[in-house]
């Protein structure tokens, strides 16, 4: 009946099951998972992947054993703490899989970068875009997980080109790709004539979340709740500008949600954790990539010529003229 308050029930087996633990067994929140180290396992092939994980055959280089790995996209920590708690508590149990091992996703590792490490590498991350883009290819899933690094050799590789699509001008393309953290708002809003600047958006929030230390930037919880959460950092006045030049009609829920954000200025995100990480250079450089307006936007060929990257590139150089001799010397080619 309209009104009333609904009848409580309960399970008819196991109803204390969690009742009778220690609080140790069910708090997952309180739970700290023991990280093993990530170097140990070597992936092999990719063997699936779903909304909120990519699942992947992989051989421990330990032991040679056949594993499964599965790699969870960034997700409330709360939900992977009760992922592995839960596992742990069913770990030996009939036809249950059973969990090995938990190693650190590959994000933390933004919490290892140096201020020079951040700009080197997003320095190689623009190479890539600039040379995708000058082959007519977007790649449309620019993100933490699709970049692959190799710290000891100083490598990086643009993975994972599933969702790339050649770019023609004035076409309308299918404004579901991306992952939600780093989808441009032009997808966001429907809009589909979209360009190669979508990818910049996403090299633009994980630069936010490596000089920020906040992983991700822009933590939407549904598609709807990720332009509000990019609106409260940029602000709405800037939006509807762009949603006014681009003939864009937004979508009732949106203007609800909405409401009235005042753009918040980059500083305010330096704290004493990550102010080593930060330069008027990086913020500016995030300022020209984080715009509403994709044709505003830097392009990778331009963000590399920006002067954020003016102190890896002539660290780069001088070590280039530098040789180790055979006595042990070292000799500069300068």
């Amino acid at each position: 009946m309209p009104g009333s308050t609904p009848a409580s029930s309960k399970a008819r087996v196991y109803t204390d099951v969690n009742t009778q633990k220690n609080r140790e067994y069910w708090d997952y929140d309180a739970h700290v998972p023991n990280w093993s180290n990530q170097d140990n396992y070597q992936l092999v092939r990719k063997l699936g992947r779903g909304k909120y994980s990519e699942v992947f055959e992989a051989i421990n280089v330990t032991n040679n054993e056949k594993v499964v790995v599965k790699i969870l996209k960034p997700v409330k920590k709360k939900k992977i703490k009760r992922e592995i708690k839960i596992l742990e508590n069913l770990r030996g149990g009939t036809n249950i899989i059973r969990l090995v091992d938990t190693v650190k996703d590959p994000v933390e590792l933004y919490q290892k970068l140096t201020d020079y490490d951040i700009r080197y590498y997003m320095y190689e991350l623009l190479k890539a875009l600039d040379y995708c883009h000058s082959m007519g290819i977007m790649h449309r899933d620019v993100k933490p997980h699709n970049v692959m690094i190799d710290h000891q050799m100083r490598k990086l590789r643009l993975i994972d080109w599933g969702l790339a699509e050649f770019y023609h001008p004035a076409q309308e393309y299918n404004v579901r790709v991306a992952s939600r953290y780093f989808k441009g708002p032009e997808l966001l809003v429907d809009y589909q004539m979209y360009d190669y600047s979508l990818d910049m958006w996403s090299l633009g929030c994980m630069l936010a979340s490596m000089i920020f230390l906040k992983e991700p930037f822009f933590h939407g919880q549904d598609n709807y709740d990720q332009l509000v959460r990019i609106a409260k950092v940029l602000g709405t006045e800037e939006l509807f500008g762009y949603l006014h030049k681009y003939h864009i009609e937004l979508d009732t829920r949106f203007k609800d949600l909405l409401g009235q954000q005042t753009r918040k200025r980059w500083e305010q995100f330096i704290q004493s954790e990550n102010q080593h990480l930060v330069s008027p250079e990086a913020l500016d450089m995030l300022d020209k990539l984080l715009r509403y307006d994709h044709q505003q936007r830097l392009t990778a060929a331009e963000a590399m010529q920006h002067p954020y990257f003016y102190k890896s590139i002539h660290t780069l150089l001088i070590s280039v003229h530098v040789v180790t001799l055979s006595d042990g010397s070292t000799a500069s080619l300068a």
